[in-house]
């Protein structure tokens, strides 16, 4: 069947539009399970909640094969720079969801040992609280992220460059016959 054989069944659009579709009907996550709300995250994939009916039915153990991080847990200072390393052998676009208070503020966990809010290492497109949060509260979640996705309001990434800054301050730029922000400036009148 060629298109001389449609007469009015044509679909228009911009190709922006359907990429974002795509992208959000086809959000692969991969696992990062730390601790009680690991257990949530799972039952949110089972039977009863059937994430398969967003495109996401199988978590990828592949950093490589996902686009989407649900932290759900406590994130400890040793498994911080795991967490950063999975983040970043993850392909572009990629989103990250902060799942339960452990992860998004450290919790009641207010200690050395634990990195107070996982925003210090990633950049996190959305947060679900809770303590665990339930299926249902993660699914608000990947639906918030989802329509971020179509409404293109995730264009650059918040917080770039989380995490920690081995390099030195930037210095700042001064241009020759430009008034710093700080320096006066004389209004001459014309007249």
């Amino acid at each position: 069947m060629g298109l001389e054989d449609l007469s009015h069944n044509f679909l228009t659009g911009n190709i922006e539009n359907l990429v974002r579709w795509a992208r959000r009907n086809s959000v692969w996550p991969a696992t990062f399970g730390l601790a009680c709300c690991a257990i949530e995250m799972m039952s949110a994939g089972a039977g009863d909640y059937d994430l398969a009916r967003f495109g996401m039915e199988v978590f990828r153990a592949s950093p490589r094969q996902a686009d989407l991080m649900v932290v759900a847990g406590r994130v400890s200072q040793k498994m911080a720079p795991v967490l950063r390393q999975v983040y970043d052998q993850m392909m572009e676009p990629k989103w990250v969801i902060s799942m339960g208070v452990c992860a998004s503020t450290g919790g009641l966990f207010n200690n050395y040992a634990i990195v107070q809010g996982v925003d210090q290492i990633v950049p996190v497109d959305v947060y679900a609280p809770g303590c665990p949060p339930g299926p249902e509260t993660l699914m608000h979640a990947i639906l918030t992220l989802h329509e971020q996705i179509r409404t293109g309001a995730i264009t650059r990434r918040k917080g770039e460059g989380a995490g920690i800054q081995l390099s030195e301050s930037p210095k700042p730029l001064i241009k020759r016959g430009v008034p710093s922000p700080s320096a006066s400036v004389k209004i001459v009148s014309t007249k």
